[in-house]
């Protein structure tokens, strides 16, 4: 009996195993990022000449899950990678750039750098990041086979990003660039494997059951880093050296 009993929770378990394994994906280790939006950055040709000066001071955020500051590094990150802008320290100058000539004023340090000016900026990005239809649209899906009850769900909605070009010596802003990306959120459960088990194996089981359940959302900074990195895309092709 107490064999029986074992087994039927260890066909219970080896069931909960591949159903978790196909509803979240085996584990995998970290990669290099290679999205659609990284590889257009890249392929941007290297500017040979000065490049334009620029800066982003920070964000702003209207979407909870987003933090201005993790936005504002994203999007310096950006502007670097595209090869294309020069771009100046304004986020954390007081922890870096501004320590290193004071302990330069002090003699601390060799060099000339606290009689050094800093790099004027020539533009400076104001970014938005926004959320539009967070619930755009819903869709359901659902049926049973042999006691093996499926569900699927999914919404989506968009994320975005508008970013303003300021004149820096002027205060005009010149250009504006928004950009638009939907964001997928998905569910999938799956109710009655031991009644599943019970056909398949044509054992009782005891009155034993179990569910798997998945919820799973694209990363809101995956969302985001692509959004921002269009938005420099276009800011390279306009104001890029």
């Amino acid at each position: 009996m107490k064999r029986a009993l074992l087994r039927n929770r260890f066909v219970i378990l080896i069931i909960l195993i591949v159903c978790t394994c196909l509803l979240a994906g085996w584990g995998s280790g970290p990669k290099r990022d290679d999205s659609e939006t990284t590889k257009k950055l890249e392929s941007l040709p290297r500017a040979k000449g000065p490049r334009p000066v620029v800066t982003i001071y920070e964000f702003r955020s209207s979407v909870p899950e987003v933090s201005a500051a993790a936005a504002t590094d994203m999007f310096t990150t950006a502007l670097i990678k595209s090869g294309s802008f020069a771009v100046a320290e304004r986020q954390r100058l007081n922890d870096g750039v501004m320590r290193e000539k004071q302990m330069n004023a002090q003699g601390m340090t060799s060099g000339n750098s606290a009689n050094q000016q800093l790099a004027g900026a020539q533009y400076i990005f104001e970014g938005t990041v926004s959320e539009a239809n967070p619930e755009e649209s819903k869709t359901g899906l659902g049926g049973a086979f042999k006691g093996l009850g499926l569900e699927t769900s999914g919404q989506k909605a968009n994320l975005g990003l508008d970013v303003r070009v300021v004149d820096a010596s002027t205060g005009v802003v010149l250009d504006a660039v928004n950009v638009r990306k939907p964001v997928k959120q998905g569910g999938f459960s799956v109710k009655g494997v031991g009644a599943f088990a019970q056909k398949l194996t044509k054992k009782g089981l005891d009155g034993a059951d179990a569910s798997v359940a998945h919820e799973s959302k694209e990363g809101i900074d995956q969302a985001l880093r692509a959004c921002i990195e269009q938005a420099v895309y276009e800011l390279v092709k306009r104001y890029g050296g």
